[in-house]
């Protein structure tokens, strides 16, 4: 476990390496989950402010699931998130030709309509972020199936997570925590190298 600050990442973050490989994975965390989208408190109001702005991007059916449950809901196990269609699907998701799933707000934010690109929990993805006892614990979690073909491209790639990461964890966590981490991961390779890990 690597401490920054009041964050605790776990080792793998560094050591394992990953690489969305969405022609096989179909963006497939976008459907598969026991919930939506985990959601911060912040980005409920940016939902709701946006969702005029988002709403042509996506699908009858998400918007109908929209409208029915509201922009974010309450799940007792994860907090807010965002819904999803029929227990799948989140409801900010569309599935393109190639059958890959691609995300509404996404694409309001790529073509300049929004400032806000996604949630950080889908950003994040697959290192997931908990609050215990005045910390936070950010693991590397990939989904044992649905996330093999992406961690086999980032070790055929070379490419470690915090790497494949660097954007979404500069937002979340900040540029001197990242910097903080990239040290802490070319000490790390350096003694691999070396032999002495």
């Amino acid at each position: 476990m690597i401490a920054i600050d009041k964050v605790l990442v776990s080792d793998e973050i560094v050591e394992e390496q990953f690489v969305c490989d969405l022609n096989k994975c179909k963006g497939g965390c976008c459907e598969d989950g026991d919930a939506g989208a985990p959601l911060q408190k912040a980005e409920l109001a940016l939902l709701k402010d946006f969702y005029p702005t988002i709403k042509p991007y996506l699908t009858p059916e998400g918007i109908e699931e929209i409208e029915q449950q509201g922009k974010y809901i309450y799940d007792q196990e994860f907090g807010w998130v965002t819904p999803t269609i029929e227990g799948k699907m989140c409801a900010y998701g569309i599935r393109d030709e190639h059958g890959i799933i691609q995300c509404g707000i996404e694409r309001a934010y790529n073509d300049g309509k929004i400032d806000w690109k996604k949630p950080i929990s889908c950003h994040l993805f697959p290192v997931i972020v908990k609050k215990s006892r005045g910390y936070e614990m950010a693991n590397y979690e990939p989904r044992e199936k649905l996330c093999k073909p992406a961690c086999a491209f980032g070790k055929k790639l070379k490419v470690p997570v915090y790497v494949f990461l660097k954007e979404p964890l500069i937002r979340r966590f900040g540029a001197d925590f990242y910097q903080a981490l990239e040290q802490i991961a070319l000490e790390y390779y350096n003694k691999e190298k070396s032999g002495a890990v």
